[in-house]
């Protein structure tokens, strides 16, 4: 009996090692897919340039692999990231940075002084915020290799804010040989020292992006919070799989095929809820904003009464309808800083957020409009915003314009927009965009605002000196309640001048397997990948 069981129980051992030895395939590809992250971004990834572009799918990979000298943590509070320790002088005219010890870029060089500056200075030549401080600042000097100091020519209360801005653009770190590139060409190469590494050999622009966990990226010691903190990367590698169609997300969430959807469609939001190991949550409670950007370059935008007449005819109830139709996740608002945020007013001389084709029909005639095609541009593969254009036109032609409606994928709109050649010669008039809230609810990080004209503005290079005047003092102020003063000034001036129309806010939430967790709350909409986990 002792001889038969010990028979049994080694027969039972031979079977059960014959079977992990006839299965090691699947037994590795299941392991390997518990560490494989599979994310379906909003769109197509074409630029890898941070500073080039305010795209937000460009910043989205930037985050991957870069790292910044400060973060926001989750409740707004500018944490130190890259920099170990600051100071500033007596005056407030001079501030010493050291950075951290080790850092180190992807390909092995250490993050030095030199690259800091470089970067900072490639920054504020694209950046809205940026070039609000780069009139405050003298020089820059290298201390040590790592430690550098900004001098002033006089205190300015946004240093920290502008070096923790934590969206497009994001002041990014580089290597001093990239950052050399001006800021009005894009990089050809990607090295960061974040804590992913960009597979460049494996990225296929319209399939998939890879990132592979940077196993020598040293985190702080701080638990991650927000932005802040340490960045411990709990997955071996991310993909992004650029899924356009949204009923082929959906079957692939549902089947576990992906694990996260960045932002689920409007009109699925309801199904998600309910679909079995599926959760959907709101990363970005303050939510977003549809606008429209004219382009005050050539005709007929080049005429402000044109640009007016072009915001009475739009509104706001057709586009957030027509585009995310969902009751309870879209709200009208007239101001340019979302309402809901320290700065929204509805303090506007003639917009109502109501459309008026008829006034706007008027104001057309008066304003002399001879009838010039309208370049009006729309992405057909980004979802959440290709049904605007569609609208755009129908509002233009009701109040007697001629539109000319260009279809193309978003990346070729991303490039085309930087264009300022004439709308007949590869150029555009208007295109629709959308901007997260915490983007927006300050004036020195709202892109429209930025009216430095052909050689520094945004897309769309409108010049508007009175803006740049309000946007230093506003810099300057030291109370609440003159920074909100100065806002609406601002307000009043971008609605006369119609820098650009906002059509409304809305939330988009996100969809995801329910074993995924970690720091995906309070990162201003950012899917960050650190402190993620797949479980």
């Amino acid at each position: 009996m002792q001889r038969r069981s010990t028979l049994f129980a080694t027969a039972l051992l031979s079977a059960a090692l014959a079977t992990i030895l006839c299965l090691p395939l699947a037994a590795k590809a299941q392991a390997a897919a518990g560490k494989t992250l599979r994310m379906v971004p909003h769109a197509n990834l074409t630029v890898l340039d941070p500073i080039w572009t305010t795209a937000y799918i460009t910043r989205n990979h930037a985050y991957m692999v870069y790292d910044t000298l400060f973060a926001p943590d989750s409740k707004g509070k500018v944490q130190p990231q890259m920099v170990d320790k600051w100071s500033t002088s007596k005056d407030g005219k001079t501030w010493s940075f050291t950075l951290r010890e080790g850092l180190e870029f992807h390909d092995g060089k250490p993050v030095t002084s030199e690259d800091v500056i470089a970067s900072l200075k490639r920054w504020t030549s694209r950046d809205t915020m940026g070039g609000v401080l780069a009139k405050f600042i003298t020089q820059y000097d290298v201390v040590d290799a790592k430690t550098f100091r900004i001098v002033l020519n006089e205190p300015c209360g946004i240093m920290l804010d502008a070096l923790g801005k934590p969206s497009s653009n994001v002041p990014f770190i580089m290597p001093a040989r990239l950052a050399a590139t001006p800021g009005t060409e894009q990089l050809k190469e990607v090295v960061g020292s974040g804590p992913f590494i960009f597979k460049s050999d494996e990225f296929k622009p319209g399939d998939k992006a890879v990132y592979m966990k940077n196993t020598k990226y040293k985190p702080r010691a701080e638990k991650a919070d927000g932005m802040a903190g340490g960045h411990v990367v709990y997955v071996d590698r991310v993909e992004w799989l650029f899924i356009r169609d949204p009923q082929t997300q959906f079957n692939a969430i549902k089947a576990g095929e992906v694990d996260m959807i960045e932002q689920a469609a409007f009109e699925q939001v309801s199904s998600l809820k309910v679909t079995e190991g599926v959760k959907v949550e709101d990363f970005a409670p303050a939510g977003l904003q549809f606008i429209m950007r004219f382009n005050h370059l050539h005709a007929p935008f080049d005429n402000v009464k044109i640009r007016q007449a072009a915001m009475v005819a739009m509104g706001q109830e057709a586009f957030l309808k027509t585009q995310v139709g969902v009751p309870g996740l879209y709200r009208y608002c007239k101001s340019i800083f979302p309402c809901g945020t320290a700065y929204a007013s509805d303090n506007s001389s003639y917009f109502t957020g109501m459309a008026n084709p008829q006034k706007a029909a008027q104001m057309l005639k008066d304003a002399g409009y001879k009838g010039e095609p309208i370049l009006l541009m729309r992405p057909t593969d980004l979802a959440s915003i290709s049904k605007l254009p569609l609208v755009a036109k129908q509002q233009l032609e009701a109040a007697g314009f001629k539109v000319d409606l260009q279809q193309m994928d978003w990346a070729s709109l991303v490039a085309r927009r930087a264009k300022k050649d004439a709308p007949a010669n590869g150029g555009w008039n208007i295109f629709l965009t959308a901007w997260a809230a915490a983007d927006i609810a300050n004036p020195l990080t709202m892109a429209m605002l930025n009216a430095q004209g052909p050689d520094k503005g945004w897309f769309g290079w409108q010049t508007e000196p009175r803006l740049e005047a309000l946007k230093a003092q506003f810099a300057r102020a030291s109370s609440e309640s003159e920074k909100k003063k100065l806002a609406e000034q601002m307000q009043v001036i971008a609605m006369d001048t119609a820098t650009h129309a906002p059509l409304g806010q809305y939330n988009q939430p996100s969809a995801l397997r329910r074993n995924i967790t970690g720091n995906l709350e309070n990162t201003g909409a950012v899917p960050l990948m650190w402190g993620v986990r797949k479980d």
